[in-house]
């Protein structure tokens, strides 16, 4: 019988068994599809990342990402802790990694640096691969029956809910309060019937909610559902956090600017996360969104296959 290694990293905290878990598996050569998403399933985690050598010689290695369901194209905290596990090995498929990674993943080219100080790499930042996507509307009553809400505890005063990606697709809504927004309860049922009303062809219905406090204006709450993909609540959804801030930032009358946006999220599963999101804007467009955080190794251990 034969085994394969796998790394546990608590991604977008500094605080062992916060934030989101990630499991890597570093080396996957050999695994199957199938395999793989057997692994990512036997995991449960949000989403588990399988490494391979990269297609082009000039990148550091091709990125696999699963939930527990399906594999996706892109996401954020599997980027930020995969590059936190392999820039702290001493070799990546034979080359020293350096400062800067780049991931080949199936929503595009992902551009990475790792963060740290005193030789010691402490988390990363990426780069969203794609640009801003925007659309369709989402009528309230729908995001309100998914989170268990009343229609009236959503504002529209920004924007209305709306599907966004810069790689992966979310539904975003505004809820009026951080009070709100912790009586959120995923309902299954409305998630399936949003599924059959606003389909995507890669992933399925998931929902972004986020709150605003007038203490901490450069910050925003956020919790993120996804019971269709077996993700009953993520801790921290990087991918959710860069389209946010870059759609946020897209709305701001001015036609350049660059902004820096914390989001915290898992607070109500006692997995608190901080995500840094920087936003870049010139002439009325969005040029770079980056997900940046620190992560924090948790085990490490062998697969029986």
């Amino acid at each position: 019988m034969s085994t394969v290694s796998f790394i546990t990293v608590d991604v977008f905290t500094a605080e062992r068994f916060a934030g989101n878990q990630l499991a890597v598996i570093p080396d996957a050569r050999g695994l199957s599809e199938a395999r793989m998403q057997a692994i990512a399933t036997e995991f449960g985690y949000s989403e588990v990342t399988f490494v391979l050598p990269p297609e082009n010689p000039e990148n550091t290695a091709r990125v696999r990402i699963f939930t527990p369901t399906t594999e996706v194209p892109f996401a954020g905290h599997p980027n930020v802790g995969t590059a936190f596990v392999l820039g702290r090995q001493q070799e990546i498929f034979g080359r020293n990694p350096g400062g800067a990674l780049r991931f080949e993943e199936k929503a595009g080219l992902v551009e990475v640096t790792l963060l740290g100080s005193d030789g010691i790499v402490t988390g990363a930042r990426i780069v969203a691969p794609q640009a801003l996507q925007i659309g369709p509307a989402i009528d309230a009553a729908t995001i309100a029956a998914c989170a268990s809400l009343r229609q009236d505890d959503l504002i529209d005063r920004n924007h209305p809910p709306v599907r966004i990606s810069v790689g992966l697709p979310f539904s975003v809504a505004e809820v009026r309060d951080v009070e709100a927004l912790s009586r959120a309860r995923p309902n299954v049922s409305a998630f399936e019937e949003a599924n059959i009303r606003y389909p995507l062809a890669e992933d399925s219905f998931s929902l972004f909610l986020y709150a605003r406090t007038r203490e901490r204006p450069g910050q925003v709450r956020a919790r993120m559902f996804a019971p269709l993909d077996n993700v009953i609540e993520d801790p921290a959804t990087g991918s959710a956090s860069a389209a946010l801030g870059a759609y946020l930032v897209s709305l701001l009358p001015a036609a350049d600017a660059e902004v820096e946006l914390v989001i915290e999220q898992g607070v109500e599963m006692g997995r608190r996360s901080l995500i840094t999101v920087g936003i870049d804007k010139r002439n009325g467009t969005i040029r770079k969104v980056s997900v940046s955080g620190d992560c924090v190794s948790a085990m490490r251990g062998e697969i029986e296959i």
